[in-house]
């Protein structure tokens, strides 16, 4: 099968599973607080579940390395994912055990996330590797965010057709069985796991050894982002609780989120194969923008706060996977996603909690760690980019694209 289709396919089965999981995400906090739930438990279980997204890929990503089993890795994850999400409509029928119900799949299914990520990040990174990492992940990023868009306006029109957010979590079954549907027969048209066959992309692979100080330097920057960006759970339960708007909104506002970020990973993918890493200097400018608009008391400033979440996530989340394939070697691969994942994991459950403590203080607390974290974080990205990932190859230098990647 030839690259492009495979990063196509791949791309497919993420818009089916992200109409699941984002789906879900885009009401995680009102539903929530309808259980119960206050900010502060909020910002915990949701950065809980990012932590649980990314730090478990400490462990799958060298497992996934050490035993060769990408597709095996891939599928339990998705297979995590599309169960624990529709259960979460359970949650109201329970009792005053709904809240903890629902805070668990949240959780489990963010463990699903961290259980195939490296696993396809790998397989997706050696299908891109001869037409442009940058455009291979921006183009499945832009899929994937097609899933994105859809999921939340499906939850949300479910939600203004009952009243109740359990119908359209119920509902998100349906996609996830097709994603499920679609993984398995992509599965089967590649003979072999793709991540074990072609030409190896670097000469300088080695099992074993340390990992490049640019690489620990870019993760170290990046979980400082991630720290900044705080969670949507955070975000909504203030739209929500200040009377910005009404909850059927808040998933209206998640999807256009959704679709920023399309277009964001698409325009930095793109940029990334012409100039390299200097694309990511954005990151912490738009990071630092986000709580000092999105926490605004005027819904128009909130609402545009998040879209720059959207342009800062977008970057995350597929243009960062790109230089991380180009920082260290094909046969690390599987566990320097792993580590970078982990770390961003402690950021996020960080920043959840912290955000949640400190909104109870109003704006200018938030505003001014997210800033100076974003200052440290510049300053650590800069001396990523002048690091080399390899002795003869610069990050910050232009990006020439070979046909091995």
């Amino acid at each position: 099968m030839k690259p492009w289709r495979v990063v196509a396919w791949f791309g497919v089965v993420s818009l089916a599973a992200d109409m699941v999981y984002e789906g879900a995400r885009s009401v995680t906090g009102p539903y929530l607080a309808s259980l119960g739930a206050s900010a502060l438990v909020v910002g915990l279980v949701t950065g809980a579940g990012e932590a649980a997204a990314l730090g478990f890929r400490l462990f799958s990503g060298p497992l996934a390395d050490r035993s060769g089993r990408y597709w095996s890795w891939t599928v339990a994850g998705y297979a995590m994912t599309v169960v624990c999400v529709p259960l979460m409509a359970v949650a109201p029928f329970v009792g005053a055990a709904g809240a903890a119900v629902a805070s668990v799949l949240v959780v489990l299914e963010r463990t699903g996330k961290a259980v195939r990520s490296p696993s396809k990040s790998v397989l997706l990174a050696d299908a891109a590797r001869t037409v442009g990492r940058g455009r291979g992940f921006a183009v499945h990023k832009a899929l994937d965010q097609v899933g994105a868009f859809a999921g939340p306006l499906l939850v949300a029109g479910l939600l203004a057709l009952t009243g109740a957010t359990w119908p359209g979590l119920a509902a998100l079954a349906i996609p996830g069985v097709v994603a499920m549907t679609l993984l398995l027969r992509l599965r089967v048209a590649l003979t072999a796991p793709l991540a074990m066959t072609g030409p190896r992309p670097h000469v300088d692979d080695v099992p074993d050894g340390p990992l490049p100080r640019s690489f620990h330097l870019l993760t170290v920057s990046c979980a400082l982002a991630t720290f900044g960006l705080l969670t949507f759970g955070v975000l909504s339960f203030h739209l929500v609780q200040d009377g910005l708007l009404d909850v059927a909104w808040v998933p209206v506002v998640y999807a256009a989120a959704m679709g920023v970020e399309a277009v964001s990973a698409l325009a930095t993918g793109f940029v990334f194969d012409r100039i390299g890493g200097r694309t990511l200097l954005v990151l912490p400018l738009l990071v630092g923008l986000v709580p000092f608009l999105a926490f605004s008391s005027t819904a128009a400033v909130a609402v545009a706060g998040i879209l720059v979440w959207g342009l800062a996530t977008g970057i995350l989340d597929s243009t960062v996977k790109a230089l991380v394939a180009e920082t260290v070697p094909r046969s690390r691969l599987g566990t320097a996603y792993g580590a970078f994942a982990a770390v961003q994991g402690v950021a996020a459950l960080a920043g959840g909690g912290v955000a949640g403590w400190l909104y109870a203080h109003g704006r200018l607390p938030i505003v001014t760690v997210v800033g100076v974290a974003q200052l440290a974080a510049l300053v650590l990205l800069v001396s990523a980019l002048r690091s080399p990932a390899r002795p003869q190859r610069p990050l910050l230098a232009r990006h020439h694209r070979t046909g091995t990647g």
